[in-house]
């Protein structure tokens, strides 16, 4: 008896172990409890989201694990053309053959570093060994002789996990530093033949091997690129091909981990009369499921139990369980908190005045001023940035291919010839998200939003001081003026100026240079503010050739839509400052009527918004003549064509847009039930915070215009989702400073400092392939925490104000 008792103590715990290994899951990466390693299924590389990836304990530690030619690779470094990613279920490997060069990406002529005359074919496996994943590296065939000591395997480890924590190659020992040093802008940590990272730790500890090719380096990335990561990297051995590289890499599982169940609810608060749902997300294998709490906080900070019941199982989304609790009938203004087991979430409002304080202000009074350009920005004792940019512009070279995907063609389109100083373009404008430049869709995106909320909701708001003739602006100074009316006159100071010295609208007004764009501090040390104009200046230290270039193209869809954010403009303006409310009129009507009709729902967009500014029949004469296209795009315009019914007054064209709008209703219903969130959402590489601030926006245009076909629920549980109620472990506001928990540090102009700019609203939750949702604690993921002008800015601003007037009219 007691023999086969051990006999059956020995099977089960082999077979226990045997669990513990790593095996292929249905999503075809490798899994074993609390550890996640992909290979070949996210291909972003310059976002260091690509190669192998290693989730550790539902925080991602390693990733781009591929064939690099430099040591620590940087945004517009040379990277390799993945082909078919192959997945045999039954020997358990993945296997992706790659190609130097990625000539598709490398080739077109926008990379400022020159590519490389290099032919290199090869071949990443891998597959598991128990606990381990086994990484190889086969060439076709020798590396060229000039490139041995170049090509390497690397794999970068996340700063952001490491800070404070040791790792221990070869002989050598040390702690992951908060910044680089030298000796050298990339110096050597330690070589040996194996790397431990944070072995003190219970969920970091990442144990790497060589078993063929070099020995393993460990370096600091952040020396050369400010937003680089640790990097472990084996050299190619010359003369080898199969097997040239082989690493054996062991990430350390906490026995018995399981991930604690997150709360989401939104960071600001609930009016009352709003839907309020709190999302609790599970482990996949975690069974329970306890009671959630709802509790109101009183004034001596005792809690009493308003709900306390089983939430609504949901199910599965992207990797994750899911339950909601609906306490929607809760409607006492107070100070609330969700409880579900050991976890709490954070205290929310809920009030009839929760969107009207402390939620749109900050996009208003601290994030559009902070990106005004040709500005001196200035918030009591603190200077955000000095008056910038003052030389602008020269016009961009012909035939001109920019890293950052400007196009310049054979022309410049205006009279002005490559190179020469373009008047007009020194006044107005903001700097478009975490970078310098100024796309004229993002001016138009934001005039228009402005306007917007100028027109609908009256927001009569002033705590900012603009002086357009002394290029200041004061933070926390009122002077009197709607900040709103204000701002609109900035932006459309730049857009005019330009149309007005060109005669045609901007594609967008950049550095001329990368050590330029990848500027971090002032924007005003970026260039001298001195004119240079080359047939009056020689480049010297002192005179350099800076300034920023403006290019141009011929692109009927940004122009009309730039022509329907004018005549909103016109409108808003009006009775502010009559001279440029004219000017802005005038351009709209010139672009509208010069552009080519090769996108005709734009030209719809701005048809509406011409008729509402002028009354003109040929605008209304169009939108008739358009009735059936703008049925079969009504996702695309419906929210801007509701507002012409009034207008246009004809019983067709009403019914053709109604029933249009009811189909779509049916369309939307459907895909907000394919998600526990109820808005319509698929994650990719990049967040999807702004996609859904222009769906809850247009959400809200279409039931202004159509109450009766659509409800207010989804552009308030966009809002929500935006303040909170989003996958994944970090619950945070995508707006920054906006909820009792938000983003704080966020890929802005004051990213260097690990800061965050009020009101600024990022991207959000990102997606690493095929389905673990991440937003990072770190300032240098534009793919995570970049904010944006238009869509990131005004549609937000607008979402909160229509949330406020719709459920307090």
């Amino acid at each position: 008896m007691v023999r086969a008792i051990a006999c059956w103590l020995i099977l089960m715990s082999g077979t226990a172990l045997a669990a513990d290994e790593f095996k292929l899951n249905a999503q075809e990466y490798f899994e074993r409890p609390g550890i996640n390693v992909m290979y070949g299924q996210d291909y972003y590389p310059e976002g260091h989201q690509g190669g192998l990836s290693i989730i550790m304990h539902d925080e991602r530690i390693a990733s781009n694990g591929d064939v690099r030619l430099e040591p620590s690779p940087g945004q517009w470094s040379p990277i390799p053309r993945p082909g078919k990613r192959e997945v045999n279920a039954g020997t358990q490997e993945i296997r992706v053959p790659l190609t130097y060069p990625d000539a598709e990406r490398d080739r077109k002529g926008f990379n400022p570093i020159e590519y490389p005359d290099l032919k290199l074919n090869y071949t990443v496996r891998a597959r598991p060994e128990g606990e381990s994943i086994r990484v190889s590296v086969d060439f076709d065939a020798p590396i060229p002789k000039d490139w041995v000591g170049k090509v390497g395997f690397n794999l970068e480890l996340f700063p952001g996990l490491l800070f404070g924590k040791s790792w221990q190659l070869g002989k050598t020992d040390g702690v992951f530093q908060r910044q680089p040093s030298g000796p050298g802008e990339l110096p050597i940590l330690a070589r040996g033949s194996r790397l431990d990272v944070a072995p003190e730790t219970e969920l970091y500890h990442l144990t790497i091997e060589t078993l063929k090719g070099g020995e393993l380096e460990l370096l600091d990335g952040r020396g050369n690129h400010n937003n680089g990561w640790f990097v472990v990297r084996a050299l190619a051995p010359a003369g080898a091909t199969a097997n040239a590289i082989e690493w054996r890499i062991t990430p350390h599982a906490k026995a018995g981990w399981m991930r604690q169940p997150v709360i989401q609810v939104s960071q600001v608060g609930y009016h009352p009369d709003q839907p309020k749902q709190a999302i609790i997300e599970f482990d996949p294998r975690d069974q329970r499921r306890e009671n959630v709490k709802l509790q109101r906080i009183g004034v001596a900070g005792q809690a009493r139990t308003i709900i306390d019941r089983k939430p609504e199982e949901w199910g599965k989304f992207l990797r994750y369980q899911y339950a909601r609790l609906d306490f929607s009938d809760v409607k006492e203004p107070g100070v609330y908190v969700v409880k579900y087991g050991a976890q709490a979430s954070q205290p929310f409002r809920i009030n009839a005045n929760v969107f009207a304080r402390e939620v749109w202000q900050p996009t208003l009074e601290y994030f559009l001023p902070a990106q005004m350009c040709h500005m001196k920005v200035m918030e009591k004792y603190r200077l955000w940035h000095g008056a910038c940019h003052l030389d602008d512009a020269r016009m961009a070279p012909v035939d001109h291919n920019h890293f950052d995907g400007y196009i310049q063609g054979s022309s410049t389109l205006t009279n002005y010839r490559p190179h020469q100083h373009v008047p007009g373009l020194d006044r107005g404008g903001w700097h478009d998200a975490g970078d310098w430049d100024m796309r004229v869709e993002s001016q138009a995106d934001t005039i228009y939003g402005l306007a917007l909320a100028w027109e609908l909701f009256h927001v009569d708001y002033d705590n900012t001081s603009i002086d357009q003739q002394n290029l200041v602006t004061e933070i926390h100074q009122p002077d009197g003026k709607p900040d709103v009316l204000q701002q609109v006159e900035h932006g459309v100071l730049s857009v005019v100026g330009g149309y007005e010295s060109m005669g045609r609208l901007y594609r967008g007004i950049i550095e001329p240079t990368l050590r330029q764009y990848v500027f971090l501090g002032d924007g005003a040390g970026i260039t001298d503010n001195i004119v240079f104009n080359p047939a009056e200046s020689t480049p010297t230290p002192k005179n350099p050739p800076d300034d920023r270039w403006v290019f141009t193209e011929n692109n009927p869809r940004r122009e009309l839509l730039t022509a329907a954010a004018l005549a909103a403009a016109s409108r808003a303006l009006k009775g502010y400052n009559d001279d440029l409310a004219a000017r802005s009129l005038k351009a709209a009507i010139a672009i509208y009527d010069r552009a080519t009709p090769q996108d005709e729902m734009a030209r719809v967009g701005a048809a509406v918004e011409l008729l509402l500014a002028t009354g003109d029949a040929k605008y209304r004469q169009l939108l008739l003549s358009q009735r059936d296209a703008i049925a079969a795009n009504i996702e695309r315009v419906g929210w801007a064509v509701g507002r012409s019914l009034p207008l246009v007054k004809d019983d067709a064209y009403s019914k053709a847009i109604r029933d249009a709008v009811a189909a779509y209703r049916t369309k939307v219903d459907a895909l907000a039930k394919e998600t526990p969130y109820g808005v319509p959402y698929k994650p990719d590489i990049w967040g999807a915070g702004w996609n859904i601030q222009r769906f809850g926006w247009d959400q809200w245009m279409l039931h202004l215009s159509f109450p009766e076909q659509f409800p207010r629920t989804y552009a308030l549980q966009a809002l929500s989702f935006i303040l909170g109620v989003h996958p994944g472990s970090n619950t945070a506001s995508f707006v920054s400073g906006v909820g009792a928990n938000s983003l704080t540090t966020a890929y802005g102009m004051n990213r260097a400092d690990w800061s965050y700019i009020p009101g600024g609203s990022a991207s959000g939750t990102a997606l690493i392939r095929p389905d673990f949702p991440e937003l990072k604690h770190w300032p240098f993921f534009w793919q995570q925490t970049e904010y944006v002008l238009g869509r990131g800015t005004t549609d937000y601003l607008l979402l909160v104000l229509a949330a406020d007037h719709v459920l307090n009219q």
